[in-house]
């Protein structure tokens, strides 16, 4: 049951790897990542909700989709702000510290859910998913004062 919950959570990290880039071209960064924001939304609400089985299976699979589009959305989103020329050394920079920061928030958990439980793991992410969702919403609301009209 592990192995199983943990090979759809995986699917969701990486499969969508094939399209997420084009539907980032197609509606654009932000509405991807609010996208990704609204699943690791549920997915803490699934989460939060029980600990059987298909609990487990819906919400690491929504984790993992939620942070495909985060990620790609987030790494596609960095990446404007640098010149052609340096985009390949800021991607690996940027990969370098978020992959960082993972490894680090996956011990992080495992501490946490031994030590404060599984419920107050997930609320804890409820506060963070908050700051995502305020982040985008500073960046919606500059993108919409740089247009003109």
């Amino acid at each position: 049951d592990v192995a199983l919950v943990l090979e759809w959570h995986v699917i969701g990290m990486f499969a969508p790897g094939f399209f997420t880039g084009h539907l980032i071209r197609r509606f654009g960064t932000l509405p991807i990542m609010a996208v990704g924001l609204a699943l690791n939304v549920v997915c803490v609400l699934i989460a939060l909700s029980g600990v059987d089985f298909t609990q487990f299976l819906a919400a690491l699979f929504l984790l993992g989709l939620g942070w495909n589009f985060l990620f790609t959305g987030a790494t596609t989103l960095a990446l404007t702000a640098y010149r052609p020329e340096e985009k390949d050394k800021a991607q690996g920079a940027l990969n370098f510290c978020v992959f960082a920061v993972l490894a680090m928030s996956s011990l992080a958990s495992g501490v946490l859910v031994t030590t404060q439980g599984w419920a107050l793991l997930n609320l804890g992410s409820l506060l963070l998913l908050g700051l995502i969702g305020l982040a985008l919403v500073w960046l919606a609301l500059g993108q919409r004062r740089r247009q003109p009209g």
